[in-house]
């Protein structure tokens, strides 16, 4: 578990709360912690008494890390621009962390910020880990130099970042991940663009709705790879993006 200050108030946050909440919590008086993402080595098992097994990998990450870390706040977004299920797991939280204040948030933010980072060359794990980053820093990004995608990634972050390793530095970000980069969650046509002319892995969390979405384009694009994994990516995952990379000449 990472360290926790005790003079700042420990906010945490789930999906992409609206602008003006990250504004805040970007201030002095705040320490972020994104529960969406693992952190340290917290045993996602410790939410399996309050939320089922065969649920969302990244909710049981959220519900794993407010028991281990303790906020003091915690910003879920319930609206478009997460999911049905985050409701739930604001529901959730309430009842096991009552010393914890549940805010729910609906992110309708519409102003565009740009998605330089998902069209730049750089090593696909970091240029995610950035893109999740960005959404704690209310600044306007720096500028990165486009490149010519050789491959796409649509999708969400994977709560297994292992599993980017397998791609081209020259890969492009599609999907709700462009939309975090964007900071506008609930953007469904930024949501349902991609690249026909370059193969592309459509990639959701197991047991997450956006898997409907992934599946139907991944069927609709001329060379894409519809993926789902669980709460880490195995070695049928791994080997399936190989197999589909390499046999498109990458």
């Amino acid at each position: 578990m990472p360290p926790v200050s005790v003079t700042k108030k420990r906010a945490g946050i789930v999906g992409v709360p609206p602008f003006t909440i990250m504004e805040m919590l970007a201030g002095p008086d705040f320490e972020v912690f994104d529960l969406d993402e693992p952190q340290g080595k917290i045993d996602i098992e410790t939410a399996s008494p309050f939320l089922p097994r065969v649920y969302c990998g990244i909710l049981r990450t959220v519900i794993s890390n407010s028991i281990a870390i303790k906020p003091d706040i915690i910003y879920i977004d319930t609206g478009a621009g997460k999911c049905d299920c985050a409701v739930h797991t604001a529901t959730v939280l309430e009842d096991i962390l009552p010393d914890c204040e549940v805010i729910r948030t609906r992110n309708d933010d519409s102003k565009n910020f740009g998605t330089p980072l998902c069209k730049t060359k750089m090593p696909l794990l970091q240029k995610i880990a950035a893109i999740t980053a960005s959404v704690q820093n209310p600044n306007a990004y720096q500028s990165f130099s486009p490149c010519t995608a050789t491959a796409g990634f649509w999708g969400v972050p994977p709560r297994d970042f292992s599993l980017l390793n397998l791609f081209p530095d020259t890969t492009h970000v599609y999907g709700w991940t462009r939309c975090m980069e964007n900071k506008t969650p609930d953007n469904l046509d930024l949501e349902l663009h991609f690249n026909p002319d370059i193969p592309t892995v459509f990639f959701a969390q197991s047991f997450c709705a956006k898997t409907a979405l992934a599946r139907h384009l991944a069927g609709k694009h001329p060379h894409g790879l519809y993926l789902d994994c669980d709460v880490t990516a195995g070695n049928s995952a791994k080997a399936k993006i190989q197999a589909f990379l390499e046999l498109s000449g990458l």
